[in-house]
C-alpha cells in the first residue's frame, strides 16, 4: 500500500503509525479494523484481517480464472493470492509497502517485496494479471492514478482485476484513519472506495476498458484490459462480458 496525497494532502500507509492497528492485526492472525474518513463524513467501513491470513476462498480464487502468466498482486498484505496462484502453478508475486505484510508473505517461501507500486516494480510491461484485492483500488487516495500506473505494469494482452463495492455508484476519496477493537488507531492515510458502475469512468481515464464484471459470494469484480490511446469509448459496464 501505498504513500500518497488526497487533495494535495500528504498521508501515510495503510494502517501504519501511532497504535499500528494494522501491525497489531496480523500478528494476532485475526481481528476486524474500522475504516473511517478524518472529517467523519465516511464510515467506518469494516474489515475482516482473518480473511486477508487465512488462504484464499472460492470467491478468491475467481480473479485468477483464465490466468497462466506472471501475475502481481498488489497491496498483497500477508500473501493470500499469492499463495492461490502458485497452488495453481501461475508465477506470482506480492508487493506492500507494509513490512509486517511482506514478511507474512515470505514465511513460507512465497515471492513478495517491500516495494510500493509507484516504485520500481520487475517485470514492468510484462505481466499477464494486475490484482487490486480487497479494497485496494483505494491505495493513494487517487483510483485513477492507480490504474493508470498498474496499466504501465501490463503485457500488451493482460488484464487488471479490481475488487469494487457492491453500491454501483459510490466514490469516496479521503483521508482516513483504520482503528482495532482496542482503539488502537492508524496515522491518517489517503484512501479511496469506488462501485462497481463507477469503475468505469475511472479505468476509462486511465486507458483502459471494463471487459468484465461479477458477483462471488456477494463480492463484486471487475475486469479491465488496455485499450488504444485513440479509442475514445469502452464497452459500458453493463453489457460487460461474464468472467472468464
Amino acid at each position: 500500500m501505498s504513500t500518497s496525497t488526497v487533495d494535495g494532502i500528504d498521508g501515510g500507509a495503510f494502517g501504519a503509525g501511532r497504535g499500528e492497528p494494522y501491525g497489531r492485526a496480523l500478528a494476532n492472525d485475526r481481528g476486524t479494523l474500522s475504516l473511517r474518513s478524518v472529517d467523519g463524513a465516511h464510515g467506518p467501513y469494516r474489515l475482516d484481517v482473518g480473511s486477508w491470513v487465512r488462504s484464499a476462498t472460492a470467491a478468491d480464487l475467481t480473479v485468477l480464472d483464465g490466468a497462466t502468466g506472471p501475475t502481481l498482486d498488489v497491496g498483497c498484505g500477508p500473501g493470500r493470492m499469492v499463495r492461490a496462484a502458485a497452488a495453481r502453478s501461475i508465477p506470482a508475486l506480492g508487493i506492500d509497502i507494509a513490512p509486517h505484510a511482506v514478511a507474512r508473505t515470505r514465511v513460507d517461501g512465497s515471492l513478495a517485496l517491500l516495494r510500493s507500486v509507484f516504485g520500481r516494480v520487475p517485470l514492468e510491461g510484462r505481466w499477464q494479471r494486475v490484482l487490486l484485492m480487497d479494497g485496494n483500488v483505494g491505495i493513494g487516495g487517487d483510483p485513477e492514478a492507480l490504474l493508470r500506473r498498474c496499466r504501465a505494469l501490463l503485457a500488451p494482452l493482460g488484464s487488471i482485476v479490481v475488487e469494487v463495492e457492491a453500491d454501483p455508484a459510490l466514490e469516496v476519496r479521503s483521508l482516513c484513519t483504520v482503528v482495532d477493537d482496542d482503539g488502537n488507531e492508524s496515522e491518517p492515510f489517503p484512501w479511496a472506495r469506488i462501485g462497481w458502475v463507477a469503475v468505469e469512468a475511472v479505468a476509462r481515464r486511465a486507458g483502459l476498458a471494463i471487459a468484465a464484471h461479477w458477483v462471488a459470494s456477494g463480492r463484486h469484480f471487475v475486469r479491465a484490459v488496455p485499450v488504444p490511446s485513440s479509442v475514445a469509448d469502452s464497452v459500458p459496464v453493463s453489457a460487460a462480458a461474464p468472467a472468464p
